[in-house]
């Protein structure tokens, strides 16, 4: 049989957990290296882009049309629905979910001191927490973000990127999800497939990390519910006990950090549960109120 072929983008991340996955498969892989618009456009925000999906979908359209058999992403810049005729056939196991700061830690930060993200959900709780911070947009792989962290007092990455490059001494902090909530899949990296490749489902399947996925399917479940991305302030955050149970925290907030709806819920459909939560913020909080208001401004 021909070599397995994976839709990857080109960036030394999306390499690196590339080929992660194709170790951990344990037989040939080829890459199909695939430029997103959010490669393209790296002067314009992510959000003005589209939000969530614009690293993704020249990546699924690759195993749609057949040039590859399945596609790597970071779980967190996954659209909450695949597209029509594909799934993800497995979550590996989870990495660090954490944001990290780099430049200088959070306390330690001057008054007024100038953050760079190119995130309005890190934005918007840092915001909450410091209200007298600025900020400024910061967009570039991990290495570009790097070499601009001497231009502010601090930027924000992910952990798991850190990690995954060997960079770990750069972060000056890793902030605790009880302190900024992670993006909905942050540290996960998702493989999809072609619903009806039995061959490459059988193959991926072999990567399921079974906790990761309940974590992310109640996130993703989360998100979908509430119909948001990138563009909006939104985080979900799961962790999964021993007897399989999940505990899921979310947040929606205001662009400003000035409202900040949170909410925990457990249970053991993720489906159902993230459902649940959003449905509680949306229809107890106050957040369909905010959703509204947010999406008034886009």
């Amino acid at each position: 049989m021909r070599p397995l072929r994976a839709a990857t983008r080109g960036s030394e991340l999306a390499l690196a957990q590339t080929r992660r996955v194709t170790a951990a498969l344990g037989e040939p892989a080829e890459e199909v290296v695939v430029s997103t618009v959010g490669d393209r456009r790296p002067d314009v925000p992510i959000w003005e882009l589209g939000g969530r999906g614009v690293f993704v979908k020249e990546v699924q359209a690759a195993v749609l049309d057949g040039r590859a058999d399945f596609a790597v992403h970071s779980a967190k810049d996954l659209p909450s629905s695949s597209p029509p005729g594909l799934v993800i056939a497995a979550v590996l196991e989870r990495g660090d979910p954490r944001d990290a700061l780099v430049g200088t830690a959070l306390a330690d930060l001057p008054p007024g001191a100038h953050v760079a993200t190119g995130s309005v959900r890190r934005r918007a709780q840092l915001a909450s927490l410091r209200p007298d911070l600025t900020f400024a947009g910061l967009r570039g792989n991990i290495g570009t973000r790097l070499e601009k962290a001497a231009d502010f007092d601090a930027v924000v990455v992910a952990a798991a990127a850190l990690v995954r490059l060997g960079l770990t001494g750069a972060a000056a902090e890793l902030l605790d999800p009880g302190v900024v909530l992670p993006q909905v899949g942050q540290g996960a990296i998702a493989v999809e497939a072609r619903e009806d490749d039995e061959r490459v489902l059988a193959a991926l399947a072999r990567l399921e990390h079974r906790p990761t996925r309940l974590a992310v399917d109640a996130e993703r479940a989360y998100l979908r519910r509430l119909g948001g991305g990138c563009d909006l302030p939104v985080a979900g955050h799961a962790r999964v006990a021993g007897d399989g149970r999940i505990t899921l925290s979310a947040m929606l907030a205001t662009l400003d950090g000035h409202i900040v709806l949170s909410a925990t819920g457990s249970g053991d459909d993720p489906e159902a549960l993230g459902t649940a939560l959003a449905d509680r913020l949306v229809d107890e909080s106050g957040g369909a109120w905010l959703l509204e208001s947010l999406r008034g401004l886009a």
